[in-house]
């Protein structure tokens, strides 16, 4: 259930297309001294939520780009489950946005960068894909990875920078 982007089975442009979407938001959210995370929501070929992490200027930890990403779409669509839906996101889930979105019932995950730390398609849990759970998503993993990553890289590295 999990895909490689290299996969000749993925649409790949589309995929790049929507991941370009996201890690414009992860911009913006490196500007604002956020973790420069980007996140999108996808119905029917149309961008139906975007958002960037937001936890240090909301000063809320549920302020996740994926969590907001969510909280968007499900009012744009008036309904919790978001089945039919695609989630861009430019750094794989953590625990809470990976529970959110097996609990949202989308379908199809997108993501760019591995998250070592706290990774929940798989890096360190497999939230998305357990079989213990009622819902799980196909995941489509390394879209833009480097770009992804570098972002992060540079965030972080500046962070302890500033950190002394």
């Amino acid at each position: 259930m999990a895909s490689e982007i290299g996969s000749p089975l993925l649409n790949t442009a589309r995929h790049l297309h929507y991941m370009r979407e996201a890690l414009s938001e992860a911009y913006k959210a490196y500007d604002m001294n956020e973790a420069p995370i980007g996140c999108l929501i996808v119905f029917k070929e149309k961008i139906i939520a975007r958002a960037r992490n937001m936890r240090v200027t909301n000063k809320n930890t549920l302020h996740h780009a994926e969590m907001l990403a969510i909280d968007q779409a499900c009012g744009v669509l008036g309904d919790w489950r978001l089945e039919g839906c695609t989630l861009y996101v430019t750094v794989e889930p953590c625990p809470m946005c990976a529970g959110a979105i097996v609990q949202a019932r989308i379908p199809v995950v997108v993501y760019g960068a591995d998250n070592s730390k706290s990774g929940c398609a798989g890096s360190v849990l497999n939230i998305l894909q357990h079989s213990g759970f009622n819902h799980r998503c196909e995941v489509v993993r390394g879209v833009m990875q480097s770009e992804c990553a570098e972002l992060m890289k540079a965030f972080f590295s500046a962070f302890r920078l500033e950190q002394g």
